[in-house]
């Protein structure tokens, strides 16, 4: 027993002393960055990393900010909505539709039997896709049936027009919605993983060089005022911390380069492009479809209606 409380004792002391050791490193590193920041170390007393390791650290900034810059627009790719902001006063207006059905069917289910009048229950609509392309097909569509509805209004040119331009649209909303789903998939999600996972990862190497880099210039300041007493500590201190950046400035360069050497956020820009071609390709064919009908029926309109002025 007496023996296991030594060890413990010495395990104690030990850890003590790791974490007294880390604790004052830490503290004289940010001294260090801080006299850096305020232009109260000479330039000849910073030490110097290497070239390819400076190039590498540009290379990766560069690509996480482009990583960050495409982000943030295409990230409203996740939201269907993003082209149509009229959809917020929809959604109100199905929120209020939602309610009162809400409370029609509670009163429809709870007052059978009683000798209050039951409302008849009533079925939820499909819900609708909120995107412009969609809107522009429901619009287009209760065009036509309002002018279809008015007297003589079967034949009304115009009335068949929107037919044909809804029927268009609904088609193009559809495809666009597997548009959005394929950019999400296929640049989206990998995109965003590159960013959080291989360049963050780099750029946290990047931070441990920095770091180590402080410590051994805190190091070398320590040894500079040292006493003799002290001179042969500071020395092994500024050893100790020479021997860990070389390894970490390795270890970041050999991850800086991984991450530049990686074809994937090539892929995935590919990706998008098709994802886009694909949509874009399709809605141009719909369109000019049904504008050739549409063409028809304006020429067909133009005439009837110069005859008419003729006469």
């Amino acid at each position: 027993m007496e023996g296991w409380n030594k060890l413990q004792s010495s395990l104690t002391n030990l850890n003590l002393g790791q974490s007294a050791n880390r604790f004052a490193k830490g503290f004289n590193s940010s001294v260090q960055a801080t006299k850096e920041r305020l232009g109260q170390v000479a330039p000849d007393e910073i030490t110097e990393l290497p070239q390819e390791y400076k190039d590498l650290e540009a290379q990766v900034e560069a690509l996480k900010i482009a990583h960050q810059a495409l982000l943030k627009v295409t990230k409203a790719f996740e939201s269907e909505t993003y082209d149509y902001p009229s959809q917020i006063q929809e959604s109100v207006a199905e929120l209020g539709a939602n309610i009162s059905r809400g409370v029609t069917n509670f009163a429809a289910n709870n007052l059978k039997g009683t000798n209050l009048p039951a409302p008849s229950p009533t079925d939820a609509p499909l819900p609708q896709h909120k995107t412009l392309p969609h809107a522009l097909s429901r619009a287009a569509g209760t065009a036509s049936s309002t002018l279809s509805q008015a007297p003589g209004g079967k034949d009304d040119r115009l009335g068949q027009a929107l037919t044909e331009y809804a029927g268009a649209w609904e088609k193009i909303g559809d495809v666009r919605v597997q548009h959005d789903d394929a950019v999400v998939h296929s640049f989206l999600v990998p995109w965003q993983q590159n960013l959080q996972t291989s360049i963050n990862v780099a750029v946290k190497a990047r931070q441990a060089v920095r770091l180590s880099r402080l410590e051994l210039d805190a190091a070398k300041q320590t040894l500079k005022t040292a006493g003799p007493s002290k001179q042969e500590h500071a020395r092994l201190e500024v050893e100790n911390a020479e021997d860990d950046l070389v390894q970490k400035t390795e270890v970041a360069i050999t991850l800086m380069k991984a991450v530049l050497d990686n074809p994937e956020p090539i892929k995935n820009l590919n990706e998008l492009i098709k994802a886009q071609l694909r949509y874009y390709a399709f809605a141009a064919e719909a369109l000019s479809a049904v504008q050739g009908e549409i063409e028809e029926l304006s020429v067909a309109a133009e005439g009837d209606y110069r005859k008419s002025r003729d006469h």
